[in-house]
């Protein structure tokens, strides 16, 4: 998914719950799912990992061109992410 068919999607859904369509955590799943979506499919020289561990960065998703880039990504993000590892997304 690009970027600007995600945005369409997040507009999509943000209509819907304008509309009275779908309640505010059905807004949330879905504009969750996009942006899973996104960063998992995203084309180019960056991939989706995810962090686990015990501290703040556990089910952080961040993109990077590589693992170790990611980590130092997700220590950037979280004041004290404490131990942890990450996994590339496919």
């Amino acid at each position: 998914m690009d970027r600007i068919s995600a945005l369409r999607n997040v507009e999509e859904a943000l209509s819907r719950f304008e509309d009275g369509e779908c309640s505010l955590s059905d807004l949330e799943r879905d504009v969750r799912g996009v942006l899973r979506t996104y960063a998992t499919d995203f084309e180019g020289d960056l991939g989706a990992y995810r962090a686990d561990g015990t501290g703040s960065a556990d089910g952080l998703v961040v993109l990077a061109p590589s693992a170790s880039a990611a980590r130092e990504r997700v220590r950037g993000l979280v004041d004290d992410p404490g131990e942890f590892s990450v996994d590339r997304i496919e």
